[in-house]
């Protein structure tokens, strides 16, 4: 392919005062992951863009979803634990389950390391994801964002301003993991103290044990504040990055909403985790009949607002929807590369076909300058013509990748 003739239309260039070293993965394995009974690609690419093209179905996904495991939580599908396994897989031993497994070389500015992450093929054990660090296991997903950072963008996020607030907090909690790795085990602990309490709830009265409903509360309370602090953090610096426009890509207004943040607003965390716990105490009988847990942080927001227009995102145009949620990917991206003194690297699936002409362009220019991995996705090679020269492309096809001339 050749470079277009013309050049790009200007996008504003990535803060030349963050650091210009970027993460980047330079072996990626797969074993039993979807559709890849196995599959191993050495990248000699290092930092650069990456653009994977091929007919529907063929596997693209896949493997930006495999790179997503790299960084805690259900990658970029929401995947549950058995989803990513392939289907036909067979167990690699007796006493074993059929699991799938993604192992990556990544460097960083720590230096290189070698990561792994699975589902533990142990049928003895619950399921259960395993990580594995240099050689080491870890206790907790969070080790993980120690080691590597990845942000990305899918199709199934062209909605994230009409679909329910779960998604945006999504969206929050991957910013705010990559700047406090704790924050995914603290999500993780409200998750579990919140369940724990509506079965309890939920369950016959007599096996409801006061002492126990009361300790499950005071930790929702002590986790859920400081959830909701990470998350005023992250959407705080959403802010500063996204407010001012970038070329044809809307300035963004971010802010988390809710009853936990204005209590946040008006006293310290300590008053707001009291006036937590006495909340969801009183709401009891409540929640006994709902099954579900009416005060928290699983009932904050995101609101995003179009800036030039003052107008929220979820009034604006579809068009005009998909360049704010553009810019929120690009303004994310520079904010984990402050904080982790490197770009992350970004997982863009179907984002050119989904972009107008100009937008596109400008979308590219951006990425080629700051120096970040990027790894694009699409089914058709004419809306990356312009990156001839530019970009590495593969041809992924039949559980294969191979380059293209």
């Amino acid at each position: 392919m050749n470079p277009a003739s013309a050049p790009p239309p200007t996008l504003a260039h990535p803060d030349p005062a963050q650091s210009r070293e970027a993460f980047f993965l330079s072996h990626l394995a797969l074993t039993d992951f979807r559709t890849y009974p196995r599959l191993k690609i050495e990248i000699s690419a290092g930092p650069g863009v990456i653009v994977l093209t091929g007919p529907n179905g063929a596997g693209k996904t896949n493997v930006l979803e495999a790179i997503s495991f790299l960084a805690p939580g259900r990658g970029l599908r929401g995947a549950g634990l058995q989803d990513p396994t392939r289907w036909g897989a067979l167990a690699a031993a007796p006493g074993q389950r059929p699991a799938w497994a993604v192992a990556a070389r990544v460097r960083g500015p720590a230096g290189t390391s070698e990561v792994g992450t699975g589902l533990d093929p142990d049928a003895c054990a619950p399921e259960r994801r395993l990580v594995h660090v240099d050689g080491a296991p870890a206790r907790v997903q969070g080790r993980l964002s120690e080691t590597f950072a990845v942000h990305w963008l899918t199709p199934d996020m062209e909605r994230l301003f009409q679909d329910g607030a779960r998604a945006r907090r999504k969206f929050v909690d991957r910013v705010a993991v990559a700047l406090d790795s704790g924050h995914a085990e603290r999500v993780r602990s409200y998750d579990q103290a919140a369940r724990e309490r509506t079965r309890l709830l939920t369950g016959p009265p007599e096996a409801c044990d006061p002492a126990w409903l009361g300790s499950l509360e005071a930790r929702m309370a002590e986790t859920g504040v400081a959830l909701a602090c990470a998350r005023i953090a992250a959407a705080e610096k959403l802010d500063r990055a996204c407010r001012g426009a970038r070329g044809p890509f809307p300035g963004a207004r971010v802010q988390m909403i809710g009853a936990l943040e204005d209590w946040l607003a008006e006293e310290p965390a300590l008053a707001a985790e009291e006036r937590l716990a006495r909340a969801l105490a009183s709401a009891r009988a409540r929640d006994a009949v709902t099954g579900t847990t009416g005060a928290g942080p699983q009932r904050s927001d995101m609101a995003v607002l179009h800036t030039l227009k003052d107008q929220p995102a979820e009034q604006c145009s579809t068009g005009e929807q998909k360049a704010l949620l553009v810019a929120l990917i690009l303004g994310a991206a520079e904010v984990l590369a402050a904080a982790r003194g490197a770009w992350p690297v970004l997982l863009l699936d179907e984002v050119a076909a989904h972009l107008d002409r100009i937008r596109r362009q400008a979308l590219f220019a951006w990425l080629l300058d700051s120096g970040a991995q990027v790894w694009l996705a699409g089914a058709d090679l004419e809306p990356f013509e312009s990156l001839g020269g530019r970009a590495w492309f593969y041809a992924v096809a039949e559980g294969a990748i191979e380059p293209l001339p």
